[in-house]
């Protein structure tokens, strides 16, 4: 059983996560190779001073101060989602909390249900250090989100790490959550029917290509939910969710197990977007 959480409400820990790294003396001076034993493969290669903790502790450890840090009607039903990169090196811890709930309600009458969200990454390959984001999530088309503004805890990433100042961090983010979410709702009857959003966006992105790509998302998500604000950050957060033929943002598969850092660089990538002089222009009271 993975992180003491009952069966009903994790999944397993990635087999090729599931381990306490190993190391192999380089003949650079002063480094090693990071081991994956599961696998066998060489990682990464660090200083030699370099000594995480393994996935399962970190993981666990964050999970503990989340039970500890809510009341049993805001876990019930909590789900656990994990993701994998370079190896086994990387990994995402995804949680979710169904019972903390907002709804977001757009000018057109459209009802979107959202879910308070905590995501946790850990690396034991020199890619990324103790990270704990908060945001939430769209049940209504499964997007995932974090805010521009809101920030992330960062934990030293040794192998005797503790996760001080976290369970302020999960109260801060929780009685913060509907706030967030009302300023969303705030978005949704923010009307774009009379706006140039293409020159919106051109503004915002950089890449031309990728400017007229997430247009035609808008459009797509402005059918369902209106054409607001909220729709066209809804386009950004699926941008930031899928990289296939479901929204034209296609990953390209390197080979090198980096899907799921994409991703969440995407979503990294969205929060700078909502932070741009430009969208918040199209906020502002």
């Amino acid at each position: 059983m993975a992180l003491d959480f009952t069966p009903n409400t994790i999944q397993q820990l990635p087999e090729i996560c599931d381990f306490v790294p190993q190391y192999e003396k380089s003949r650079m001076e002063g480094h090693k190779f990071v081991i994956n034993p599961v696998t066998g493969d060489v990682i990464a290669h660090m200083g030699k001073g370099f000594s995480p903790a393994g996935h399962r502790a970190f993981c666990s450890s964050v999970y503990k101060v989340v039970r500890d840090n809510h009341t049993p009607e805001q876990l019930e039903g909590m789900s656990v989602a994990f993701r994998s990169a370079h190896g086994g090196g990387w990994l995402r811890m995804d949680i979710t909390l169904p019972n903390v709930t907002y709804d977001i309600v757009t000018n057109n009458g459209h009802k979107t249900k959202t879910g308070y969200r905590i995501i946790a990454l850990h690396g034991v390959d020199g890619t990324c250090g103790n990270l704990i984001y908060f945001g939430a999530i769209d049940f209504f088309c499964t997007n995932g989100m974090i805010t521009g503004e809101y920030d992330m805890t960062k934990c030293k990433n040794t192998s005797n790490f503790t996760i001080g100042g976290l369970e302020k961090r999960l109260y801060d983010g929780y009685t913060d959550f509907s706030d967030r979410m009302a300023r969303l709702n705030t978005w949704g009857k923010i009307n774009l029917a009379g706006l140039d959003v293409p020159s919106v966006l051109s503004k915002i992105i950089p890449s031309e290509k990728k400017a007229e790509k997430m247009f035609s998302l808008y459009k797509e998500e402005s059918h369902t939910r209106g054409e607001n604000v909220f729709s066209l950050y809804s386009a950004f957060t699926n941008y930031a969710t899928y990289g296939d033929e479901r929204n034209n943002f296609k990953i390209r598969n390197t080979g090198k197990d980096t899907r799921e850092v994409t991703l969440f660089k995407r979503e990294q990538e969205v929060a700078k977007w909502v932070d741009s002089p430009t969208f918040k222009g199209l906020v502002v009271a």
